[in-house]
Order: structure tokens, then C-alpha cells, then sequence
């Protein structure tokens, strides 16, 4: 295994991504028959498959996705390389990745533009996705942050808060409880809900809620992996749904969405921008940390919930 070569890893990386040798070739100038050769030179030296012929293309095995975990972490250190160089030359340079759970899209793009004005030099690369392809990108080295509600388990992190995180019981504007104050949670369950997908923040401080108020557990009508699909949902009439008080201002402000004042809400949860704790940072990517703790607060948006909600319940997730 010594003899194995960047030319051969990025061979394996081009083979992942293309999941054909014939388009990996293409990508890589070489021809099927050199790249074929070279993959079989590689499997022969590790005495493992890399990849399973299946009949929708080449498909990494277990040993070829520990082979491009490497690749991913190499990535990131020639990145990391490169904005210290940049650096020692006297440039603000370098190359920052952020990864950002769906919810946190509404101003996170804030952030970065607040950032890239201060560093124009500096790219960034902002990754949104659901909270499971988060924290792949964190684990996988593929990005240098992420901004999330519950740092992930299992993962040496860093983290610091960001700020208050209130979630809130939307529904249309013409729903009967509209104009009751303080309902009791249990008032909800003949209600028909809208949920986010399994694994999601969201969806685990709904069932959380009723757990812990001893209601029972209402059924879901609708699995939405969207926010601005779950909201239009809504709208619509077709369900009500617990969600981030932080993406839904303009849609309350023109009147096509209104809050729920229920007992106890809203439940406020907390936004976190999280680092792993063994990644060692260049230039760009402290000076993107720091100004993320210090300032990016400032630029969450206005979280609108009823007047009467003065007692709020705190959830630490």
C-alpha cells in the first residue's frame, strides 16, 4: 500500500463521482482502458474491491469510501495549505466552507455577505441541507463549519451559540382558534399536522413537546422535507405546523400565515455554529470563526410570536 499515489486516489475520487470508467476517463484525459488498468493496479495492491458493478454504474464498497474519506480530508488540508501560503504572502486569501441546516437558509447568506464584505478575498462555499447532509459535510471534512440547532452526537466538536431559536405553531389565517389565547396543547390533537422528516430538529422537538406535557401524541398527516413547502402547505389548509419562528416573517407580516398563542410556547431552542474539534484552521477560516462569534447574532431575523407568549419554554437540544 505504500506505493499508492495522488494519481491513483484521484482516479478512485473521479471514478466515485462520475460512477462510470468510461466518464471518469473523459474527465481525467485518460482512456477507459489506462483508467480501467490503474483501477485494477489499485485493488490489487489493497487486496479489496473498491467498487461493486451494479447495473446503475459503479457504486464505492465500504473500502472505497474509506479511500475517498481520505481523498475529502486531503482536500481539506491542501485548502487549508493554501490560505496559510496566501497568508505568508501578505494576501487575505484562502477558502472556507459552511455547512448550513435548511431552517438556518434564512440568514445565513447574511452572514456570509456581512463576512465577504469585511474579507472580499476570501471565498466562501455554502453548503444548506438537511441536518443528517450537515453533518456528513462536518464529518467528512468537506466543510470547516456548520450552522445547526443540536451539535451532532458522536463528533468531537467546538461550538458556540449563535442565538435564540424559537419554534411556534403555525396555521391559516382563517383557522378557528385564531384570537384564543394560552390553548392547551391537548386543545391540538385532533388537529391535522405537518411535520418535518425524521431526524430533523424540528421533528424531534414536536414529538418532544407532547412527550414531555403528557398529550398525547398526535397523528401526522403530512412529511414535508421543506420549510417553504410545509409553509405553502399550510396555507393551503391542508394541516398545521410547528416551525422556526425565523422563516416565517414574511409570510405573517402579508398575512397568509398566523401564530398560534398555545400554553407554554413558544419553545426556544438555540442556534450554534460548530466546528470539529481536531481540524486545525488556516487564516481565512479562524478570521470566518471569529467573526461569526462575535457578530453573526446580530443578523438573525426578527422571530414573530404572539404578544401574550411572555412565558416560554426552553428546550436545550
Amino acid at each position: 500500500m505504500r506505493n499508492l499515489t495522488f494519481k491513483q486516489f484521484d482516479a478512485v475520487a473521479a471514478i466515485a463521482r462520475r460512477g462510470s470508467v468510461a466518464r471518469a476517463a473523459r474527465e481525467l484525459h485518460l482512456t477507459p482502458a489506462a483508467l480501467t488498468a490503474r483501477l485494477r493496479q489499485i485493488e490489487s495492491e489493497l487486496g479489496l474491491l473498491l467498487f461493486d458493478r451494479t447495473p446503475d454504474g459503479l457504486r464505492p464498497t465500504e473500502a472505497g469510501r474509506a479511500m475517498l474519506a481520505t481523498v475529502e480530508r486531503v482536500d481539506a488540508l491542501v485548502a487549508d495549505c493554501i490560505g496559510r501560503l496566501a497568508a505568508l504572502r501578505g494576501l487575505e486569501g484562502g477558502r472556507v466552507g459552511v455547512a448550513v441546516v435548511s431552517t438556518a437558509k434564512y440568514f445565513a447568506p447574511r452572514i456570509v455577505a456581512a463576512f465577504s464584505a469585511r474579507h472580499p478575498r476570501i471565498e466562501i462555499r455554502l453548503f444548506i441541507g438537511n441536518r443528517a447532509e450537515t453533518i456528513a459535510r462536518l464529518r467528512d471534512y468537506d466543510a470547516d463549519f456548520a450552522i445547526m440547532g443540536r451539535p451532532p452526537p458522536g463528533l468531537r466538536v467546538v461550538k458556540e451559540v449563535l442565538g435564540e431559536h424559537p419554534l411556534v405553531f403555525i396555521v391559516p389565517p382563517t383557522h378557528p382558534l385564531i384570537g384564543r389565547r394560552d390553548i392547551p396543547l391537548h386543545d391540538l390533537a385532533e388537529e391535522r399536522f405537518i411535520v418535518r422528516e425524521e431526524g430533523s430538529g424540528t421533528r424531534a422537538a414536536f414529538a418532544a413537546l407532547f412527550e414531555q406535557e403528557g398529550a398525547v401524541q398526535p397523528a401526522f398527516g403530512l412529511e414535508i422535507g421543506s420549510n417553504e413547502t410545509i409553509k405553502q402547505a399550510v396555507i393551503a389548509g391542508l394541516g398545521i405546523a410547528l416551525i422556526s419562528a425565523h422563516t416565517i416573517e414574511a409570510e405573517v407580516d402579508s398575512g397568509r400565515l398566523a401564530i398560534l398563542d398555545v400554553s407554554g410556547m413558544p419553545i426556544r431552542r438555540t442556534w450554534f455554529v460548530v466546528r470539529r474539534a481536531d481540524k486545525e484552521f488556516g487564516p481565512a477560516a479562524q478570521a470566518f470563526w471569529d467573526f461569526v462569534v462575535a457578530e453573526a447574532g446580530a443578523v438573525l431575523p426578527r422571530a414573530l410570536v404572539p404578544a401574550a407568549c411572555a412565558a416560554a419554554k426552553v428546550s436545550e437540544s
